[in-house]
């Protein structure tokens, strides 16, 4: 497999590659998932052990044909989805996620594979699916293999690195300050899931205590059940809404719905500012996303509008912000007085 390159250059060529790629191996994976299977079916136990605890004992199973199905649903899904996403163009758009596209493609099908492999090979010869022993270290063997191929695939698939983005061609527009009169520009971003996230985590937490005063779930599991959903809880409040605020002072942007903690940039540290729209594909998914070498920062609750800040000692940082354009407007106004006091 060679180097993607940028999407820049020669954008529809390596589309082609990447579609052609993904077909090829789709198919061919999808094939050694079908016909292995068959071609050792009058060796195999139906149904066939297929989970394991306690080190090697089969404690769970499935028919031949359920197990099939599951398998090629594993890995067919996710094929589907990198399939169009290479159709559409969206795996070549940044480095960061040809990088993750590449990675996916080939580290998923070794891991669907290894999966199957392993549940073939425990069940191979076994006279029912509760002889079906499975060597403990089998599952991290197959991990590991499936995290160094993907690895070197999306190495090798990462292409050029992306074209600087510094300035927007037209200067950034400034807003014009009526001497001794102060504006403030408030924007207000929420991301529904991570809203839904900390409504649902207490709602839970409250069921398992009800469960567990009314004796249906054990003490000890309640507990384990509610240090995870209050932690999940609590982080969901504090990331689920930004408060992004630009004042004579600069700008801040607050975490949660009381807009603390905040994180303030001086006007007088800030060279220029601009709207920009930005996806979580681009900057590797949600939350605070920093892609190493480019000194670009970015906190993502939606795709969409971004508020863009150049720094002056270098260096971007990008938030979500709803009328982006108006609030960078009103920045660079604030930058250029600062600049000129």
């Amino acid at each position: 497999m060679t180097s993607a390159p940028s999407p820049g250059r020669n954008a529809a060529p390596a589309r082609g590659f990447a579609v052609t790629v993904a077909a090829v191996w789709g198919t061919s994976v999808t094939a050694a998932m079908v016909a292995v299977p068959l071609a050792l079916r009058d060796r195999l136990p139906d149904p066939l052990a297929t989970h394991w605890s306690g080190g090697s004992v089969p404690d769970d199973n499935m028919s031949f044909a359920a197990d099939l199905v599951v398998t090629l649903a594993l890995w067919g899904v996710a094929w589907i989805i990198l399939l169009a996403a290479a159709l559409h163009g969206a795996a070549l758009r940044t480095r960061i996620i040809r990088i993750n596209w590449w990675a996916f493609l080939f580290g998923w099908a070794v891991f669907a594979l290894g999966v199957q492999g392993s549940t073939l090979y425990a069940n191979l010869d076994a006279a029912t699916w509760r002889e079906a022993e499975l060597p403990p270290w089998t599952i991290f063997a197959v991990l590991l293999v499936a995290f160094a191929v993907g690895t070197l695939a999306g190495y090798l698939g990462r292409g050029g690195p992306d074209p600087a983005t510094g300035h927007p061609a037209e200067p950034p527009p400034a807003v014009r300050l009526r001497p001794g009169r102060r504006t403030v520009w408030v924007s207000r971003v929420s991301n529904p899931w991570l809203t839904w996230l900390a409504v649902t985590a207490p709602v839970a937490a409250l069921i398992v205590i009800g469960l567990a005063a009314g004796d249906v779930v054990d003490v000890p599991a309640a507990w384990s059940i509610l240090s995870v959903a209050v932690p999940i809880s609590l982080l969901g409040v504090a990331t689920a809404t930004v408060r992004v605020t630009v004042d004579p002072q600069g700008l801040r942007v607050g975490l949660g719905p009381w807009g603390w903690p905040a994180r303030r940039t001086p006007a007088g540290a800030i060279e220029s500012a601009w709207a920009e729209r930005r996806t979580p594909g681009e900057v590797g998914g949600w939350g605070v996303r920093s892609v190493p070498g480019t000194g670009r920062t970015t906190l993502m609750l939606r795709g969409g509008d971004h508020l863009v800040i150049r720094r002056a000692r270098g260096g971007e940082f990008a938030v979500s912000a709803d009328d982006a354009e108006r609030g960078a407007a009103l920045l660079n106004a604030y930058i250029a007085e600062a600049a000129g006091s």
